[in-house]
C-alpha cells in the first residue's frame, strides 16, 4: 500500500520513526516534509498532503504536528478530506469506522512513539462501517 506522510518541525522526529516502522512493514511512502526540526509552517505540509489525497493519488495520509490540531484543521479545508486527530487506538478505530477518515493527525507532543505506531496500524486496518454513518459522513 502507498501512503503519504507529512509533518511540521514539532512532528519531525515522530514522522521519521513512523516512516521507518512503516517501511519495515512493506509500505511505500511519499514524505512531503518537513525534513528537519527547523521551524516551519504546518499548513504548507498539510495542504500538500491533503491535495494529493483529495486528487486520489493516495487513499490515506498521516499528518503530525505538536498538538495535531493545526495540521488537521488545514487538511480539513480540502474537499473530501476527513482528517481526525487521534492519540489512542480507540479514537483511530472510530475515526475510520464511523467517520471514514482518510487522514490521521497525530499530536507529537502528547503521544509516545509506540502509541502513535499503534494508532496508525489500527487506522489503516479498520474499515468504514457505512450504514447510519454513511448518512452522517455525507453531511460533512
Amino acid at each position: 500500500m502507498k501512503l503519504i506522510i507529512g509533518s511540521d518541525h514539532a512532528g519531525f522526529q515522530l514522522k521519521e520513526y513512523l516512516k521507518a516502522e512503516l517501511i519495515k512493514k512493506g509500505f511505500e511512502l511519499e514524505d512531503v516534509g518537513t525534513h528537519s526540526e527547523e521551524s516551519v509552517d504546518y499548513p504548507d505540509f498539510a495542504h500538500t498532503l491533503a491535495l494529493k489525497v483529495e486528487k486520489g493519488e493516495f487513499k490515506y495520509g498521516i499528518l503530525i504536528c505538536g498538538s495535531g490540531n493545526g495540521i488537521s484543521m488545514a487538511a480539513n479545508k480540502h474537499k473530501g478530506i476527513r482528517s481526525a486527530i487521534c492519540w489512542n487506538k480507540e479514537l483511530a478505530k472510530l475515526a475510520r469506522e464511523h467517520n471514514d477518515a482518510n487522514i490521521i493527525a497525530l499530536p507529537a507532543r502528547f503521544i509516545s512513539n509506540n502509541d502513535a505506531k499503534e494508532c496508525v496500524e489500527v487506522f489503516l486496518n479498520t474499515h468504514f462501517e457505512g450504514g447510519r454513518h454513511e448518512r452522517r459522513v455525507q453531511k460533512i
